[in-house]
């Protein structure tokens, strides 16, 4: 379905072909009507499948359409960290670019100037604001909000957020806003806690589920099975048997990132890091210098793992193993996009073997597994069945098999 068969505004039409946009991902052939109906939705949706446009392009036209209280915030979008409510306002500018719809992101770690634009933002009204929980919280318990006009919330990646610790804060903000609203909820996955807030806060939601993505056939995968102190010797030999265009390195601790950023430093590799610790000036800096090629090597904890828009990335590589299924696609995602290859390594240690077999399981194949050159020294067998969770192994021998898929 193309766009220009949802019967958008021709000022949001045009923005849309600027972005290059023309076809319709299916959550948007799903989602826009509904929203353009005034209906509230519940969508079962990742990063990669489009929700983001899903949301934003119906609310655009929505907000063209009808009549504004401009001195209120017509649109809140709560997400859960600031570089996904930056992502999203970037999305919003570009889409919006030939109407008048105003919009700002509002999130923790900017300076002065940044709080005294959000204040004025909230206080004398704006179109859609795009927010992080806990400094929109922080700017209702001041007293100056303007919710008065309030039409639309949108939570994306609830999930997420709720795994975050930002229930309390949700609700918080919820009950400053007006009753009659209409009301999206996208996420990932649909645990028990996702469906109970969705009770809580929709009316009669029409219900979209976008199923698990594979990951794309233009990735090549690989894992190699090995112990921690094998980690770092073994990526700068990757990095430095091929020239990738980009590389993106996740870890699972802000600790392994430093640790890894400042190894690869000593070898003169254009490297940098991103994560929590960094002011979020820094951080912008960093993800800058990275998306024009500055900085050809990222090391970033999974603050990026959601979201992260940058086509030219040649090789992710988890240096840990991801926390499930659903975090393996969104890491890997970041490679192969914009109709290009990648390749996507990840390494597993001893005691995470049982945690990368269930991953295996949800992606229904598995990955190939490539050996640890000699100059590494022995490395550890795959045998997620006999690893136990402290690490050690049981002595047994055991043909190795791949588990059948499981249902979701």
């Amino acid at each position: 379905m193309k766009f220009k068969d949802f019967g958008f505004d021709a000022r949001l039409l045009e923005g849309i072909e600027a972005s290059g946009y023309d076809e319709a991902t299916p959550v948007q052939e799903q989602v826009i009507p509904l929203v353009l109906a005034g209906k509230d939705v519940i969508a079962s949706a990742q990063t990669g499948t489009g929700k983001t446009a899903a949301f934003l392009l119906p609310l655009i036209n929505n907000i063209i359409s009808a009549p504004i209280n401009h001195h209120s915030i017509t649109a809140l979008v709560i997400v859960p960290t600031r570089e996904l409510a930056i992502q999203i306002a970037q999305h919003m500018e570009g889409l919006s670019y030939f109407t008048s719809v105003s919009s700002i992101a509002v999130y923790g770690g900017g300076d002065g100037n940044a709080f005294v634009q959000e204040k004025k933002a909230l206080s004398d009204g704006a179109d859609v604001v795009i927010c992080t929980p806990g400094k929109m919280l922080a700017h209702i318990n001041m007293g100056y909000v303007k919710f008065k006009g309030l039409k639309h919330l949108i939570l994306d990646e609830a999930d997420r957020m709720l795994d975050m610790g930002f229930y309390d804060d949700i609700m918080r903000i919820i009950h400053a806003l007006p009753v009659k609203r209409q009301n999206l909820l996208f996420s990932a996955t649909m645990p028990h806690k996702i469906r109970e807030l969705a009770r809580t806060i929709l009316y009669k939601p029409e219900e979209i589920s976008i199923s698990m993505s594979k990951p794309n056939d233009k990735i090549t995968q690989l894992a190699y099975v090995v112990y921690d102190t094998q980690k770092i010797p073994l990526v700068k030999y990757i990095l430095n048997q091929k020239n990738f265009s980009s590389v993106l390195i996740f870890c699972s601790s802000k600790i392994s990132v430093k640790q890894l950023t400042r190894d690869l430093k000593i070898t003169k590799l254009p490297v940098d890091e991103i994560h929590s610790d960094l002011e979020q000036e820094k951080r912008e800096e960093v993800l800058m210098h990275f998306k024009s090629g500055r900085i050809q090597i990222l090391v970033a904890t999974d603050i990026l793992s959601r979201g992260i828009d940058i086509d030219n990335i040649g090789l992710v590589l988890n240096y840990d193993v991801p926390h499930d299924g659903e975090d393996y696609v969104h890491r890997i995602g970041r490679t192969a996009r914009a109709a290009a290859e990648g390749t996507a390594i990840t390494f597993i240690s001893v005691k995470e073997q049982r945690k990368f077999a269930v991953i295996e399981r949800l992606l229904g194949k598995a990955v190939p597994k490539a050996k640890v050159p000699e100059q590494f020294g022995e490395a550890p067998a795959y045998n997620p069945g006999a690893s136990r969770p402290d690490g050690g192994n049981r002595n047994m021998k055991r043909p190795q098999r791949f588990p059948g898929k499981i249902s979701r």
